[in-house]
């Protein structure tokens, strides 16, 4: 296949991303702290964290 060299387009974006979110500091803390324990967690599986158990259920009785 050949390129067609005589055609040419010049594309720009019109409002260009630059990925910034509206959060306190805090919250985006938050979102880079969670990348930052799942990739961890990828290469050591040492720092892992554990889940909450979804299986765990208690009952109670009331009196009467």
């Amino acid at each position: 296949m050949k390129m067609n060299r005589r055609h040419v387009v010049l594309k720009h974006l019109s409002d260009p991303d630059d990925d910034f979110v509206q959060a306190l500091p805090a919250e985006r803390l938050l979102m880079i702290w969670d990348l930052t324990s799942e990739i961890w967690s990828l290469l050591d599986p040492e720092h892992v964290q554990r889940r909450l158990q979804r299986n765990v259920v208690s009952l109670t009785r009331q009196q009467g």
